[in-house]
């Protein structure tokens, strides 16, 4: 692994195991359902998009990648799942960010331990799979898609770039302590009280001093899930480590604004978001 922050690197060598998922859901996980009638579809004219399979240590994890159909050289954009897994709305991310001149690649991973696809309470979703899902291992698939990019041939890995949504903008702050390739992350509404364990010892916070790569937060101000005082001392934490990273607060804005396929989106604040993503790729060194 590439990090030289030993808590997140697996303790033991991975072994050959039967994976729950391999193969993506199809839709929108059923916790979600049914989608709002505002949930925006990004066609895939002009785009090479689908799954594929990620090799790592103990077998392969599938994953949903879409980049443009012709040329090569794309700067790449690892998005990370909410807790409802890779479906369709990280696709759809995917695709967004492919427009845009990416290779976009969400790798499953919860592949191990659980199919929240199927799974129609988020409580279950949490404590059934998502609490089960260790950092380290994470870190690992994340590295081990960015290896993939690259042999691909498609991706020019010297300019990579993460985005993470809700569990997976908590994947954003530590991937960005853990890799010493990544250039700038952006963390959409990621836990910063996370309920930590022997799998998932660390926050954001305890990242501010360890950062490799800026990171750009983004949060709502009233997520009840993030209360502001938590944002305030991340904000602080980073600015005593001399971070160049940066949070963006938007006023009375729930949690999960970006999630056009839910109620709790929000456009004038996922549209201002995503400019700001993609100044911020664009600022350092990920376009």
């Amino acid at each position: 692994m590439d990090s030289q922050f030993l808590s997140l690197k697996p303790k033991t060598e991975f072994t050959r195991r039967e994976f729950v998922v391999s193969m993506l859901a199809t839709g929108f996980a059923l916790a979600v359902r049914p989608v709002s009638a505002q949930t925006i579809h990004t066609d895939d004219g002009g785009l090479t998009a689908g799954e594929v399979k990620i090799p790592v240590p103990d077998g392969e994890i599938p994953a949903y990648r879409a980049m443009p159909a012709a040329g090569g050289g794309f700067p790449v954009v690892l998005v990370v799942q909410e807790i409802f897994g890779v479906h369709e709305h990280i696709k759809d991310v995917c695709r967004r960010l492919a427009k845009l001149g990416y290779l976009a690649i969400a790798p499953e991973l919860y592949a191990r331990q659980g199919d929240v696809s199927k799974l129609s309470d988020i409580q279950q979703i949490l404590d059934q799979v998502v609490s089960k899902v260790p950092d380290a291992q994470v870190m690992s698939d994340l590295d081990a898609s960015v290896a993939w990019a690259k042999k691909s041939g498609k991706g020019n890995t010297a300019k990579l770039g993460i985005a993470g949504f809700c569990w997976g903008g908590r994947i954003v702050w530590l991937y960005a302590a853990h890799s010493s390739k990544l250039k700038a992350g952006v963390a959409w509404y990621g836990a910063l009280l996370w309920k930590t364990n022997k799998l998932q010892a660390k926050n954001p916070i305890d990242m501010a001093g360890l950062l490799k790569a800026p990171v750009l937060g983004l949060y709502g101000g009233a997520d009840p899930g993030i209360p502001l005082d938590a944002v305030e001392a991340l904000r602080k934490a980073l600015t005593a480590a001399g971070s160049k990273s940066e949070i963006v607060v938007y006023p009375d804005t729930p949690h999960g604004f970006h999630a056009d396929y839910r109620p709790s989106y929000r456009k004038e604040q996922a549209e201002d978001g995503w400019k700001r993503l993609k100044q911020w790729f664009k600022t350092y060194g990920v376009a």
